[in-house]
């Protein structure tokens, strides 16, 4: 199949309400905007199409959005280096989430222009001659947005100037938000519905739409809704409504919807689409684009063009894939002896377009909790090591400089050996700490016998701890050299998996979803930790590793599957991927499970664990409106006021 190449883009047409960050945006064919006439024929109709897939490059892996949706929960806390932007997100006591500040206007400012593009494809696309199909690709894209808007920010806008969910070419400068329930069963699911019924099994060209898609959206947007219409913890929602549904069904209602869309998505997918044999291979680079990948932000390193950016340098903005930088610590600064005898210091890890390394930024780093916790289980499970980086090699011959290294204890190492691991458990014989940095740089200890320097889980910092792999570059032009790590990912970020719908039929089923024969919660779930037990390949041992520890990782689900034991599973599953904000909210399990967490200090040398405590509100569980959005109204600041979400 032909891959979707895409330049960058100019949202829609004349919605100066809606066009925070997106003026810089050019189409392949640049135009200053979208208008009726450009979608009166097929070829303008295809440009607004390939518009809606090159929009989310500016959502997925811009780095800044992506860590609205890791820090600040049980997964991610700030890292030394982080700035405001990436402090105020944890809600520890460094600062407030304000309009001003907060990152979710990447997504505000991405989003309504892809609204406006894709109603301008469905209010102009039969009458050109564009099949069903096609025009069922900009309403999956169209229920995509307002599904992420409506769960960041509660009830937002269906006019956009020209009535509900039509195509607008008239600037407005005012603005009414439609409540939860309209944005949902006005935009959300009849979209997905049609999406649903029209798109086709298998995508027209690598990485379209698909029927498997929209129904794990459909299923997810059911789910949420339930639990919105549920709201067990009696978190407000704004515009305020009643927690009842227009359509006159309840909580159960949609939990049993999302059970069975995700069955049926699951019983019917081609052959084409399904999981991966290992989880090694869902996030290995050279397997890019596979069959458990529904929906990706993509690049290229095969053109500057089509990737939509450079590929030599980050521009530290979207549409750049930049978001793997976010957890990555700068490792660079671990040194080695050049001589066996004198401590002669050498950078023995070097920056490197690789996996494993990539440009450090030490701006988001995990807890603790997360480490010792979620991946309690790093023999069986295949996750933790499939998720993170524990062992540094050196690679100091790729940057000329030859003959072997000495490291801890003096013992001799050479290109590939282990330089520095954090080690899975706390060891049976005390770490030996230096005072901050040491020789090595980092601060990492030294264990009798072993010539790699050493951190256990609790001496994991906001300056040193376990990168993230899964996000890590990967290139093929690198030769036999460090290649291009400066330059943001060429990478697709992966959105959407197929393995999700295991989880959200679970999810259904712990709410009271009546299952299917085989298909009860933990029968779901244990799919997935099957799958987990399945090894080929060890990446921190750096080692082929063909093990089957299926039956051990099923047999150990617990026999009844709650809504915290689903979470564990989905952070085990998607760590890292921008997902567990989203979950927290969703679940309303954000206070109860990310209010506090342990890390230590940002000194290096510093491995004490210190207990930080986050003063989650109510009011956190929506984003603010972007100050943006307020400026450009022009109402009274009475009004502006009374369009923001109470507590900003």
């Amino acid at each position: 199949m032909r891959r979707i190449h895409i330049k960058t883009f100019i949202g829609t047409a004349i919605l100066t309400l809606f066009m925070a960050g997106c003026s810089d945006i050019l189409d392949e064919k640049p135009r200053s905007s979208y208008t009726p006439e450009f979608f009166k024929s097929e070829t303008g109709v295809r440009g607004g199409l390939t518009a809606l897939y090159a929009h989310l490059r500016y959502i997925y892996g811009q780095a800044y959005y992506y860590n609205t949706g890791e820090t600040g929960t049980d997964e991610v806390t700030y890292a030394v280096d982080g700035d405001q932007n990436f402090k105020i997100m944890d809600i520890s006591g460094q600062g407030n989430i304000t309009p001003q500040d907060s990152r979710a206007d990447v997504l505000w400012g991405a989003a309504f222009p892809n609204i406006n593009t894709a109603s301008g494809i469905i209010e102009n696309g039969a009458a050109v001659g564009v099949s069903n199909a096609l025009i069922a690709e900009a309403r999956f894209f169209r229920a995509f947005d307002y599904f992420l808007l409506v769960q960041t920010f509660g009830g937002v806008p269906l006019d956009l100037g020209a009535g509900e969910l039509k195509f607008n070419t008239d600037p407005k400068t005012s603005s009414t938000r439609n409540t939860v329930p309209q944005v949902y069963t006005k935009a959300v699911f009849p979209d997905l519905l049609t999406a649903v019924n029209d798109l086709p099994d298998q995508p027209r060209i690598t990485g379209a739409a698909t029927k498997t898609l929209a129904r794990l959206f459909l299923a997810k947007a059911y789910l949420t809704y339930g639990w919105w219409l549920q709201n067990p913890n009696n978190i407000p929602t704004f515009p305020a409504s009643d927690r009842t549904d227009p359509d006159g069904h309840n909580a159960q209602w949609y939990f049993q919807q999302a059970y069975d869309v995700a069955i049926a998505a699951i019983d019917n997918h081609p052959a084409s689409i399904g999981l991966q044999p290992t989880y090694y291979d869902v996030n290995l680079g050279p397997n890019d684009r596979n069959g458990e990948i529904l929906l990706y932000a993509d690049h290229t390193q095969s053109s500057e063009f089509y990737n939509g950016g450079s590929l030599t340098y980050g521009s530290g903005g979207a549409p750049d894939n930049f978001a793997g930088w976010m957890m990555t610590w700068n490792y660079t600064n671990i040194r080695s002896s050049s001589s066996s005898t004198t401590w002669t210091a050498v950078s023995s890890v070097q920056r490197e377009a690789a996996q494993a390394l990539g440009r450090p930024w030490t701006r988001m780093a995990p807890t603790i909790g997360a480490i010792k916790n979620t991946f309690a289980d790093k023999t069986n499970d295949s996750r933790y090591d499939g998720t993170f980086v524990t062992t540094y090699r050196g690679n100091w011959n790729k940057a000329n400089i030859s003959g072997p290294l000495y490291n801890a204890n003096s013992m001799q190492v050479n290109p590939g050996d282990a330089i520095l691991t954090f080690l899975d458990d706390e060891p049976a014989v005390p770490i030996v700490y230096p005072g901050g940095a040491g020789q090595n740089g980092v601060g990492a200890g030294v264990l009798p016998g072993r010539a790699d320097f050493v951190i256990s889980p609790n001496g994991i910092g906001r300056r040193v701890y376990p990168g993230l792999w899964k996000l890590g570059p990967y290139r093929t032009d690198n030769g036999t050299g460090l290649g291009q790590p400066n330059a943001g990912s060429t990478r697709p970020f992966n959105i959407a998996k197929f393995s999700e719908l295991y989880f959200v039929a679970a999810e259904a089923a712990v709410k009271g979803a009546t299952t299917q024969s085989g298909k009860t919660a933990r029968d779901l779930i244990n799919v997935i930790r099957a799958r987990a037990g399945k090894w080929r390949w060890s990446n921190n041992g750096n080692a082929a590793k063909v093990q089957d520890n299926a039956l051990v990782m099923t047999a150990a689900t617990p026999a009844t599957i709650d809504i915290n034991y689903i979470l564990a599973e989905r952070s085990r599953e998607y760590y890292g991927e921008g997902y567990r904000w989203f979950d927290l909210v969703r679940t309303q399990k954000w206070t109860e499970l990310a209010s506090t967490y342990q890390i230590s200090g940002g000194n290096y040398g510093d491995h004490t664990p210190a207990t930080v405590t986050r003063s989650i509100q109510p009011y956190h569980y929506l984003r603010p409106i972007p100050q943006s959005q307020l400026d450009a109204m022009e109402v009274s600041p009475e009004e502006k006021a009374a369009y923001q979400n109470p507590g900003y």
